[in-house]
């Protein structure tokens, strides 16, 4: 059957929100009991998953998910800066006219989500936004929204940045695109076996065309 419905992450695969999420992590290292992240830090972070990552910070896991609503909270001073990934908005708009059913699926805060989407003129891109997802529970959001808008698993795609993104659609037993200008390298991201991997906005068309 068809792909129609094609399903999207937001930080580091449409907003370029990496910088930012940076600053805020290392602002509230001291609160929560990790060290700092430097330049260097994040290149080798980029070649690990989110559980090898919280393992390096040395942040007790129990800390995570309360220094995740700190993050969604303090990004929201950050919405006006945030920008979108270059060449991400020409690809939306084109599979938007091709009458693909767009959406965003994502761990950040609605609140944040919207004012990325309203300050960038991308409203009307998006037919929906399931937002506020847990770290890893990605899958369980993926697969309600399958269920309640009674939409077959293989007639969606869903495209991401991370290794968790990858594990998540797999769960759900739906098509995954990892895409390598976000948060994880293409090297690890290919670890986990995406039904593609890109490197290029510009190749999401063609990747949507190939999964058919």
């Amino acid at each position: 059957m068809k792909v129609r419905t094609i399903l999207f992450d937001f930080d580091g695969t449409i907003a370029d929100t990496l910088e930012s999420i940076l600053k805020i992590t290392n602002r509230l290292s001291g609160e929560f009991g990790y060290k700092k992240t430097t330049p260097e830090d994040m290149e080798e972070m980029r070649n690990m998953n989110s559980m090898q990552i919280i393992k390096t910070s040395g942040i007790p896991i129990f800390k995570v998910p309360f220094l995740l609503q700190m993050v969604k909270l303090e990004l929201n001073h950050e919405v006006q800066n945030l920008k979108p990934i270059p060449g991400i908005l020409e690809a939306l708009h084109f599979l938007n006219n091709q009458e693909y059913n767009l959406g965003i699926v994502t761990s950040n805060s609605l609140e944040n989500v919207k004012g990325f989407l309203e300050r960038n003129d991308m409203t009307q891109v998006f037919s929906f936004i399931y937002a506020g997802s847990t770290l890893f529970g990605k899958n369980k959001t993926i697969k309600n929204f399958l269920k309640k808008e009674g939409i077959s698993p293989e007639n969606v795609i869903y495209v991401g940045d991370e290794t968790r993104d990858i594990e998540a659609a797999k769960k759900a037993k739906i098509k995954v695109i990892a895409v390598s200008w976000g948060f994880n390298s293409k090297a690890v991201l290919n670890k986990y076996n995406p039904d593609l991997a890109i490197d290029k906005p510009q190749e999401l068309i063609e990747a949507i065309a190939r999964l058919q």
